[in-house]
């Protein structure tokens, strides 16, 4: 990478970072916080669909499992918040090669994949919500204790700060990706895998380094959620939510773009946000607004608002 390509991410931090000076109203700052964690696991699924070509609808299986191996090992066993959440990243990567290999070893492509990957966050779901160990129906509950050692902020400013820190991470490593060998070959296999196969790539390795990357950083996202929100259920973990959201960020941000699922996210759950100012909080509007914007953005071109923004420049 070259400083042309680390610069723009350093600035979209830096001027982020200054948000909690100007802005001490929790719920901005809750908004702010909950969108950065979107964003993140946006990124996650944008490494392995919008860079790969390769279409989850499960990705609520390693936000889940990120989320789930954070608060459990928290409250069932006294575990450091700081190394539940590294070991809810690595859990979270290990399902990812799990899934992926069975997936990408069975030659499972497109909505194929798309399903089986659905198929497997849904078989969480349910055993999440049937179990002891996960609080079964009733959740769990992460004890309240404000101090930054227990990876908990008296201040949102500071949670918010962490937060944004692991997006402009996540961010560098994108970019890192897509500019490497592997993110040529990951862009190859996505434009014609037997193609890639033809001149020498190892698609399997490819894809499941992909997945593996992909399901770590959404395992980052989903163990932040449980430590900000301190709760956890089944339909929170492993919902259907997610891996819209997931989803939905980098097509209509730009998917196989940097900035694409930040820009998505933000524009997403804004609209989401004044949709429910004006007209109150309807059951479901905010899904109603995803989908006429994923209307929009499919039906006319340039298909996304990273490439609408670039054409008006």
């Amino acid at each position: 990478m070259t400083a042309r390509d680390v610069w723009p991410i350093l600035l979209f931090g830096a001027v982020a970072a200054l948000l909690p000076v100007f802005v001490t109203a929790g719920t901005l700052l809750n908004f702010a916080i909950f969108t950065l964690i979107i964003c993140l696991a946006a990124q996650g699924w944008n490494i392995l669909g919008g860079f790969g070509g390769q279409y989850s609808f499960g990705h609520a299986a390693f936000f889940g499992t990120g989320a789930y191996t954070a608060a459990v090992l928290q409250v069932r066993y006294g575990v450091n918040p700081y190394v539940t959440f590294l070991a809810g990243i690595a859990l979270a990567a290990i399902v990812g090669w799990i899934i992926g290999f069975l997936s990408f070893r069975s030659g499972l492509r497109g909505s194929y994949f798309a399903l089986v990957t659905l198929a497997f966050a849904e078989v969480f779901r349910v055993l999440s919500n049937a179990v002891e160990f996960t609080g079964g129906a009733a959740g769990l509950l992460i004890p309240l204790d404000a101090r930054a050692a227990n990876f908990q902020f008296e201040s949102r400013g500071w949670f918010y700060l962490v937060v944004l820190a692991l997006v402009v991470l996540a961010l560098l490593m994108t970019r890192a990706l897509e500019r490497s060998r592997l993110g040529a070959q990951l862009v190859a296999v996505r434009e014609n895998e037997d193609a890639a196969r033809a001149v020498g790539v190892d698609a399997l390795r490819v894809k499941l380094s992909a997945i593996t990357l992909s399901a770590a950083m959404t395992g980052a996202a989903g163990g932040l959620y449980a430590q900000y929100f301190l709760y956890l259920d089944s339909t929170i973990a492993y919902g259907t939510w997610i891996s819209v959201e997931a989803l939905l960020a980098p097509i209509i941000g730009g998917a196989g773009t940097v900035f694409g699922p930040v820009i998505g996210a933000v524009i997403l759950h804004t609209l989401a946000e004044v949709t429910r100012m004006m007209v109150g909080r309807i059951p479901g509007i905010d899904l109603v607004i995803f989908g006429v914007l994923l209307i929009l953005v499919v039906r006319f071109p340039p298909r996304n608002l990273l490439a609408w923004l670039r054409g008006r420049q």
